[in-house]
Parts: structure tokens; C-alpha cells; sequence
């Protein structure tokens, strides 16, 4: 016999930006019978829900839970922010497929943001099949950098009409098990090696799935704005809905122009294009150390990069690019204490939580070159913090009604395996902040449209029609 819920009382705000109205809702089987007042059923398990709102699941559409779901499928830091669904395979990065002698590359490649994970030969159907149960539902993503890292590995080129057909036939494979899109990182090499043609070879194929792109900016600071037209062609020459991930100005030089940035996306939508964006509600960005130099350092892999590191040359063109224009991809930053030491395998724990700055000066030693140093110390694996943006672009993007919410962190605990380093915020407190900062104390945005750019417009724009809102017949 389905088990039988009734939540009474509650106030129930339904996920499509309508008022919250005093209600009760019964739920049979996993799904939802029926929402109505003084409901009364003798066999149900009864919740009181008076004083309380009554939501759907939230759905977490940007996040790197792939990397540690394996490792923590309770789902501990989502779960008790009330997320009930992750996308997963974001930024370009996807843990399949990993092809015959290829593994090792992928580890490598993954390692600064997953170095706890077992990479193992596998295509991306055996990948999804064998995922493991977890407490949350997961949408699948591939990865864009991971294809072209199976097909040319880390060469800074185009791809040749036979590389390309492989890619294309990557991307079939893994939307034929059930990928839900393409993720791609435009930033960070390889996918920073790629040119709009590339993409749109590949989106005609998402076409043909009707399946979604997801992309994280190929400049999130002094060419944003550049960055987002490229994402809005990828979308009027596909005819594929775009998701932009993480959606931010980073620079000092790029503050204050969140209201454009949202101008420019609405006049996309008017034209027709198919086009979304979502955020994480804080000032701090992360990635791995080594992507804030130029993508040129990285070409070849991990051991080229180090080589390079090791002239002279080559980290003088380093300092002179960053004084023209800031750390690839997060601009302008105030000074080097902006950046602060997430997880760093290789090196001792209690570095974790401190910021370059701080360490330079117990080094005695230039700033500047104890971040080359350090990524040479770590071969590439640590991962940082990097205070980059402005609190008042966060808070626009924050009002705004349609600009979704992402936490762009992984489903973690603080304790096991994920409990270590010094994580980013976001992976335990995205949704929370939002509606305890910006809609209880700051009073932003009404809570539901806060609530609906957390449901139901997640929903839309994933096409998934059984979540997202409280109404009969849907997911409980």
C-alpha cells in the first residue's frame, strides 16, 4: 500500500511566483493527490506544518556534486538546504568517459577539484548505469573539455574534421544514455583552446536530442560582455536553450555592471533566443590555482606546465600579462590576500584557509612568484578562493526575478573524505543565504519569486515537468 502523507497547515508557495496561500497537501505514493483546506485522512502520516512554508524541492542547477556524490550520496550539505535535485558535469568537466588509456590524463585533469576520486576506463553509459543511489535526483551533464580531452588531450589547436566526428560521436553516445546536455568551460584549457564553429558543430547534435547547453563564460571580467554575445550566437545558430552558469562580473575594473549584463540577456530573449543564467550569492569565486595564469601555460599537460615554470622567461610573461589585465578569467583583484588556499593535496593541511599574500610573507618572498612557486610545489592540484566580485553586483543579480540559483558547489559533510580543506561557503549555504540574507533581512525580492527562481524556473528550463511545483499530480 502507498505510504500516505498530509502536511497541514502550512503556508504553501507553489514554485510559480503565485502568493503563499494557508493550505494543506496530501501526498500518496511520491507524488502529490491533492492541495486544499481542513483535509482530514485517518490513515496518513500527518506533519504539521502551521507557522511553516510548504516548497518544492529546490533544484540545484549548477553544481560539481559528480566529484563527490560517489563519497557522500547522502548528500549532506544540499539535503539540509532543502535541495531535492543537482545537475551535475558542469564547467566543461565531466568524470566520462574516460577511454582506453586515457584515465590517468582525466585524473590528472580533475585532480585540484576531485583528488579523492578513482578515475577508472569507462564509456559514458556504463558511467550513468553504474553511478551510485544517492538521497537527491541528478541530471547528468558531458562535459565539452572532457570530449576534447579523450579526442586531442591538452593541444591549443582546432580539431581536424576526424577529431571533430569523434567528439560529435562522444556527445551522441552520452545523450543516448541519458546526459541531459553539454557542459562546456570556455575558460579553462582545453575547452579555452576551442572556437565558436567547434560548439556549433556539437550543438546540432544537442539539437537533434533537444537537449541543453550549459556554459561557464569564456571571460567572466574584461570581456564578459563579449563572452555572453558568444553565448547568445551559440544559441540563435543552434536553436539550443543556453544555460550561462555562475553568472558574475570578476575585476575590480568590471564592478557595477550587473544591470547591463542582465539588459543584454533580456534583449537576447526578445530576439527569440532561448537563454538563461543562474548565480552562487557570494563575492568569492573558486577554481583551481593553476586557471587564474593564461591558458597557454597549461597546453601539453600537467608536466609541460611545470617545465614552462621553470623559465624565466616564461613567468615574466606571466607578470606582465596579469599587470595588463588581471588573473585569467577573474580580472583585477585588490592584492594576492584576495586569494585564499581551498584544498591543497600536496602540500600541509594548515595551509588550507590562508591567502597567498600570507603565505609570500612567511616566505619572505614576492608574491608573485610563491604562486608560481606553489603551483609548482603542487603540481597544479590546489584549489582557491578568489574574492572577486562586487557584493552589489551579487545583490542585482540577487533582485532580479529570473536569475536563477546555482550553488556551483559539491554535495559534501564536514567530516570523511569530504569533509577536507577549507570549502567554499556556497556548498552549504547558497540556498539559505538567499532567502535568510536577501529575502528575510534585506527584503530583495518577495520570498516567492525567490522561491520560483529556485523551483520552478529551474524546472522550465531543465524540461522537467513532474518537479518544480506543488500541484496534484507531481513529484512530492
Amino acid at each position: 500500500m502507498a505510504e500516505e502523507i498530509l502536511i497541514r497547515g502550512g503556508t504553501v508557495i507553489d514554485g510559480t511566483g503565485a502568493a503563499g496561500v494557508r493550505a494543506d497537501v496530501a501526498v500518496r505514493g511520491g507524488r502529490i493527490a491533492s492541495v486544499g483546506t481542513d483535509m482530514v485522512n485517518s490513515s496518513a502520516r500527518v506533519i504539521e506544518a502551521d507557522g511553516r512554508i510548504v516548497a518544492p524541492g529546490f533544484i540545484d542547477i549548477k553544481t560539481h556534486s559528480d566529484w563527490t556524490l560517489p563519497l557522500m550520496p547522502q548528500c549532506e550539505s544540499k539535503v539540509r538546504q532543502g535541495v531535492t535535485t543537482e545537475v551535475i558535469g558542469h564547467c566543461g568537466f565531466s568524470c566520462a568517459p574516460a577511454l582506453p588509456g586515457k584515465a590517468e590524463a582525466l585524473a590528472e585533469y580533475l585532480g585540484p577539484s576531485a583528488p579523492w576520486l578513482t578515475f577508472v576506463e569507462t564509456d559514458y553509459a556504463d558511467y550513468a548505469a553504474n553511478f551510485p543511489a544517492t538521497s537527491v535526483n541528478r541530471v547528468m551533464l558531458v562535459g565539452h573539455n572532457t570530449l576534447r580531452l579523450m579526442t586531442m588531450g591538452m593541444e591549443d589547436r582546432a580539431p581536424e574534421p576526424a577529431e571533430l566526428d569523434h567528439m560529435k560521436a562522444l556527445l551522441e553516445d552520452a545523450l543516448a544514455a541519458g546526459a541531459f546536455g553539454m557542459s562546456s568551460g570556455l575558460f579553462t584549457a582545453p575547452g579555452s583552446y576551442s572556437e565558436g564553429e567547434e560548439l556549433v558543430e556539437l550543438g546540432a547534435i544537442l539539437k537533434r536530442h533537444d537537449a541543453l547547453y550549459f556554459t561557464h563564460l569564456r571571460d567572466e571580467s574584461n570581456q564578459v560582455y563579449e563572452a555572453v554575445d558568444e553565448a547568445t550566437e551559440f544559441g540563435e545558430r543552434t536553436g539550443v536553450h543556453v544555460q550561462i552558469v555562475h553568472i558574475k562580473l570578476s575585476g575590480m575594473d568590471n564592478w557595477g555592471g550587473a544591470d547591463k549584463l542582465i539588459t543584454q540577456l533580456r534583449d537576447a530573449r526578445a530576439r527569440g533566443v532561448k537563454i538563461d543564467c543562474d548565480q552562487y550569492p557570494y563575492v568569492a569565486a573558486s577554481n583551481p590555482l593553476k586557471n587564474l595564469m593564461p591558458s597557454w601555460l597549461q597546453e601539453g599537460g600537467v608536466d609541460a606546465m611545470l617545465e614552462r615554470l621553470g623559465q624565466r622567461e616564461v613567468r615574466d610573461r606571466i607578470r606582465a600579462e596579469i599587470n595588463d589585465r588581471g588573473l585569467n578569467n577573474f580580472g583585477r583583484i585588490p592584492d594576492w590576500d584576495a586569494i585564499r588556499i581551498s584544498i591543497s593535496p600536496n602540500q600541509p593541511p594548515d595551509y588550507a584557509g590562508r591567502t597567498m599574500g600570507d603565505i609570500a610573507r612567511e616566505r619572505g618572498a614576492d608574491p608573485f612568484e610563491t604562486v608560481l612557486d606553489y603551483i609548482v610545489e603542487d603540481r597544479g592540484q590546489s584549489r582557491v578562493l578568489v574574492s572577486s566580485i562586487s557584493e552589489d553586483d551579487v545583490r542585482a543579480f540577487v533582485r532580479d526575478g529570473d536569475v536563477m540559483v546555482g550553488s556551483d558547489g559539491n554535495s559534501v559533510a564536514p567530516y570523511g573524505t569530504t569533509g577536507q580543506g577549507k570549502p567554499h561557503p556556497r556548498f552549504y549555504g547558497t540556498f539559505a543565504r538567499i532567502l535568510g540574507q536577501y529575502v528575510r533581512d534585506e527584503n530583495l525580492l518577495p520570498i516567492e519569486r525567490a522561491i520560483w527562481k529556485m523551483t520552478g524556473a529551474p524546472a522550465r528550463a531543465l524540461c522537467i515537468t513532474a518537479r518544480g511545483q506543488i500541484k496534484p499530480g507531481m513529484a512530492a
